[in-house]
């Protein structure tokens, strides 16, 4: 997406130019093969850090533009949310030292990176979702205000024909339907890229698949969304659903998603999965006058295939075959987008080392004569669900994953290492931080005991904080995720609700409602069995439509109403105060003061999102007079 004279096709011909571009760039591509015209003498190491921005109150901010212009750095850009900038790291070669010099330059960017931030009065964190992200920041007041990104959520939102819908289960599940793609900017990635020669891609390309499972689970760092326990990486569900372009389960057939590990084995080259990608997956956007990439190779030019890469960038494969130019060489190479960011710079350049090991140690004999591939995507989502903790096919044998990591994949990896010409010194301080983390904690495990350690005495939005809070300290700190402590309450305290400016902050979301038709005698037990006093009523499209107070109902049951066959719905009061979930905390005080009610319902486009209390506001107001 990174083209910036991409455009939504808006006439047949132009559409059918860039078919035409697509197919002789293919064409182009396969003769270079043919013609042994790819780098193949050297390899070559890279990433793509994502990072998210913070306010003071640790949640997402909206200025990655004027971060971006204090930056003055051209190795930054923008992403999809205006609270996400992305590093791209100069390729490396292979070599030795090569992952201490990204651990350092990393490092560099970062701490500059903080800097232009600490300008503008924001923070840098990376952490694959932020725990303090909310509902008011996926919507399109949010979306990095450029064109490509507008037009990519047009687009998708085009191709899907109806609201996105969202439905993920862990501890927790949520299911959520929305109008736009910025679910997808809750990601935020570390994105590791291995340059391979054609003649080993094939093999190369089909072990990435099979090691993915034990690679994910030793780094998951995903585990929350919006204070909801899901997966242990749950942004690889988020990311497919949040730009799923099928429209129905009754118009699946054999639809495939954009975002994808794989349908099988590639057999023969990189131009496979291109073409299966151009057969499925339609065009999404153009560009205008794509050159024409077969008649500039065979005159003597190193063609870009600007419109394969373009298309390659709209089918979101966890480990996606990439062409790439560097400096006037052809070359491909395998990106692995599953990784999460964080929880730290040693953690993230470790994960590095680990896949890269594990890359050049493949097997000679072809992996789909020991493995399923069945087995092997299953095992992906198996590890993305339960992290480490999950039981892997592998050989078609079931095996614990720490325990297949730490006795076969960790040596693996170390000897594949060794093979390039990688120090062991530097062998070891990298896949040791694996080691410690896979004994002690992932970033996930970390987060979900701290969460509900805290959940027991804050709220989830105080609990969000605080855990976002220390994250952040513990990578200013550089500090591996095998080394940090749990949050204690004391130190949480401080970056609590004190900071708590809009109502959607301070609300509570998990709402106990009735419907109209339900009678007054279930109304009233609910409220018992919940210690309530004051009850609300939705209609079945989510609005706010009455409330009705257990003073109300024991009026009626005094005055001879049969609570058992008459409903709330004659009963209930119609005319509600509410406020909208922007609105400012202080202006929900005046209106619960002036008002004198003591509990104040929010709601988002007229529907109810959450409800503010006497006592979040007496909490409020203890904390905001210290």
């Amino acid at each position: 997406m990174g083209d910036q004279s991409s455009h939504i096709h808006t006439s047949g011909h132009n559409q059918m130019a860039f078919v035409n571009a697509l197919i002789h760039d293919l064409e182009a591509l396969e003769l270079m093969i043919r013609d042994h015209a790819l780098e193949n003498d050297v390899q070559r190491i890279g990433a793509e850090q994502e990072m998210c921005l913070v306010n003071n109150e640790w949640r997402p901010d909206n200025n990655n533009l004027e971060v971006l212009a204090g930056l003055q750095d051209s190795c930054f850009t923008t992403e999809l949310a205006k609270y996400n900038i992305e590093l791209n790291c100069d390729p490396l070669d292979l070599q030795a030292g090569c992952f201490h010099r990204m651990l350092e330059g990393l490092q560099l960017k970062y701490i500059k990176a903080q800097k232009a931030a600490s300008v503008l009065h924001s923070r840098v964190i990376m952490t694959g979702i932020l725990p303090t992200i909310s509902r008011h920041e996926v919507t399109l007041d949010y979306l990095t205000p450029l064109p490509r990104y507008h037009l990519l959520n047009k687009q998708l939102r085009r191709k899907r024909g109806k609201q996105f819908d969202l439905f993920m289960k862990g501890v927790d599940e949520i299911h959520i339907r929305h109008d736009n793609i910025m679910f997808e900017a809750c990601n935020t990635s570390f994105q590791l890229h291995l340059q391979v020669a054609p003649e080993d891609f094939v093999q190369a390309y089909n072990w990435s698949q099979v090691i993915a499972a034990p690679v994910l689970a030793a780094a998951t760092n995903s585990p929350l969304l919006f204070g909801k326990e899901l997966w242990s990486e749950i942004r690889i569900a988020l990311f497919q659903q949040s730009i799923e372009t099928r429209k129905s389960v009754e118009e699946l057939r054999d639809q495939r998603p954009r975002v994808t590990f794989g349908k099988d084995w590639i057999r023969n080259s990189i131009t496979d999965i291109y073409k299966d990608d151009i057969t499925h997956f339609d065009v999404l956007i153009t560009f205008d006058d794509p050159p024409d990439s077969l008649q500039e190779y065979r005159n003597g030019h190193i063609p870009e295939l600007r419109a394969l890469r373009l298309h390659n960038g709209t089918v979101y494969r966890w480990n996606r075959p990439c062409y790439g130019v560097y400096r006037g060489k052809p070359h491909l190479r395998i990106e692995n987008r599953y990784l999460p960011a964080g929880p730290s710079i040693r953690d993230e350049v470790a994960n590095m080392a680990f896949w890269t090991g594990l890359m050049l140690a493949k097997p000679a004999a072809p992996v789909s004569e020991t493995h399923s591939f069945r087995d092997i995507k299953s095992n992906f989502f198996k590890a993305a669900r339960a992290g480490i903790e999950t039981v892997l096919i592998w050989q078609g044998k079931e095996l614990n994953t720490r325990t297949l990591i730490l006795e076969e994949l960790l040596p693996l990896a170390a000897k594949g290492l060794m093979s390039a010409g990688i120090p062991q010194e530097e062998i070891s301080y990298h896949l040791n931080t694996i080691e410690r983390r896979l004994k002690k904690q992932t970033g996930s495990q970390w987060q979900v005991r701290n969460f509900r350690t805290l959940r027991k005495q804050l709220s989830p939005s105080d609990a969000a904080i605080a855990l976002t809070a220390a994250i952040y300290e513990n990578q200013v700190q550089q500090l591996p995720v095998a080394e940090w402590k749990d949050v204690h309450l004391d130190k949480a305290n401080k970056y609590l609700i004190r900071h708590f400016t809009t109502v959607n902050q301070l609300m509570s979301s998990d709402l106990i409602t009735v419907f109209p038709d339900d009678t007054l005698l279930f109304v009233k037990k609910v409220m018992e069995w919940h210690s309530i006093n004051h009850m609300l009523i939705e209609n079945r499209r989510g609005e706010l439509v009455g409330l009705i107070t257990s003073g109300k109902i024991a009026e009626l049951e005094a005055a001879g109403i049969n609570p058992e066959t008459n409903s709330v719905r004659t009963y209930m009061k119609r005319t509600i105060q509410t406020i909208r979930q922007d609105a400012l905390i202080e202006d929900a005080l005046t209106i619960m003061r002036t008002q004198k009610i003591t509990s104040l319902p929010v709601v988002r486009d007229n529907r109810l999102v959450g409800i503010i209390t006497r006592n979040d506001m007496t909490r409020w107001l203890s904390f905001s007079e210290r």
